[in-house]
């Protein structure tokens, strides 16, 4: 997995690739060539009150 400062150039790579938010964290994911995988940004901290 690529962690990458662009996701805009990582989601032209493949026709298939996918942009994903999951818990603060922008992922780009392609089920039928997984070499495209990418990550941008960290998970923040959790908070307990």
């Amino acid at each position: 997995m690529r962690v990458v400062n662009s996701i805009k150039t990582v989601k032209n790579r493949h026709k298939d690739c996918k942009v994903v938010r999951r818990r603060g964290v922008t992922f780009v994911i392609n089920k039928t060539n997984p070499k495209f995988k990418a990550r941008q940004g960290k998970p923040g901290k959790k908070k307990f009150y």
